[in-house]
């Protein structure tokens, strides 16, 4: 009903700073987010603090830079409309010939290709996934929609991280990094319903850190990695209840109204062993996983 309208808009102005000149500065601009535009090229929207034409991706981490041309740069109002420039503190998108999603990650910093900033923009912090699963495709013949399918969901999903994986019973399939359970549950559910993929997805598991016997720390979130009972002195794990099923039983007993943000702070060193599923005699690798020793029953 247009209530309010008036007002926010006069907050913006009266309590939102203006961009400051930045004219004489190289340019940087902040990737937020990616979209498949048109075709299979990949569009990315961008917070401007300067003029662009030309322009560099600058990622940090690590210190790579990839040189594109700007194929075409627009605003969403709130269909695609082209223009010939965009300036500081306008939001707009440009599109190029990126053709990955990791060449254009969301916390980027877009620089000019002739005028390159020094640096990129502060205060972006990647997501780091807590819980990784295996996902396999029924059908074979569906690894490479798979394949497609994540890449297209990680265009708006920064937090989705997956690697291929190979498995003498699964086949092909990946390993994919969460933030958590429902957050795993989303993605299999779009998966599934978006694409007409039928899945296998295997025991949720997060990040253990094994301290070896010759000295070495490594860490393991795939437990058909894990190292060798005499090759390992002791494992520690991140607070897995909070990682694992809390959040579901938080929400099962108070009917969704509760809620709660943590911190990981680090690991606690556990008793812990590989609990292998057999078919017919022989381990399934992906279908292992990670559980506690007063959990086991022989």
């Amino acid at each position: 009903e247009r209530i309010g309208i008036i007002e926010i808009l006069n907050a913006i102005v009266a309590r939102i700073p203006p961009p400051e000149d930045t004219s004489k500065k190289p340019l940087r601009a902040l990737i937020f987010d990616r979209e498949v535009l048109y075709g299979s090229a990949i569009a990315a929207m961008v917070c401007l603090y300067g003029r662009i034409l030309s322009f560099t991706i600058f990622c940090d981490p690590p210190f790579i830079t990839l040189d594109y041309f700007a194929d075409e740069i627009g605003v969403l109002s709130p269909s695609q409309l082209q223009v010939e420039e965009l300036y500081a503190g306008e939001v707009g998108y440009l599109s190029a010939s990126i053709r990955t999603v990791a060449d254009a990650r969301v916390g980027d910093t877009v620089t000019h290709y002739g005028r390159k900033a020094d640096n990129s923009l502060p205060g972006y912090e990647e997501a780091t996934p807590m819980v990784s699963c295996g996902l396999f495709p029924v059908d074979a013949d569906q690894f490479p929609d798979l394949c497609d399918a994540l890449e297209k969901l990680q265009l708006n999903d920064a937090a989705l991280k997956f690697e291929p994986e190979t498995s003498s019973a699964m086949g092909f399939g990946f390993i994919c990094g969460f933030l958590g359970l429902l957050h795993m549950e989303i993605v299999q559910e779009r998966l599934e319903r978006e694409y007409n993929l039928s899945l296998i997805t295997t025991a949720p598991s997060v990040v253990y850190r094994v301290h070896c016997v010759n000295g070495d720390t490594v860490e393991c979130s795939n437990p058909s990695l894990l190292l060798e009972p005499g090759k390992r002195k002791s494992i520690e794990e991140p607070f897995v209840k909070m990682v694992g099923d809390f959040f579901d039983q938080l929400k099962s007993r108070s009917k969704g109204y509760a809620s709660m943000e943590y911190t990981f702070v680090g690991y606690t060193e556990s008793n812990l062993i590989k609990l292998d599923i057999r078919i017919n005699g022989d381990c399934v690798e992906p279908l292992a996983t990670i559980v506690h020793n007063n959990k086991v029953s022989y």
